[in-house]
């Protein structure tokens, strides 16, 4: 795990936001929205981001 808690609520809302928007919206970013929402919600759901890790960046107290 690389994610604070703080850092976990930040993502969920504004994944669930960013798929909320697509699901709401006609615009052509369709795909573009979901994924980015999507990521977010899964890498608070798993508490561990990929590109924290690569560039060596931790915001986990433990």
């Amino acid at each position: 795990m690389n994610l604070s808690l703080t850092d976990r609520i930040v993502r969920v809302t504004a994944g669930f936001g960013m798929v909320a928007i697509d699901y709401a919206s006609n615009l052509n970013w369709d795909i573009l929205l979901l994924a980015v929402g999507v990521w977010g919600v899964m890498t608070s759901a798993f508490g561990y981001c990929p590109f924290y890790k690569m560039m060596g960046h931790s915001t986990c107290p433990i």
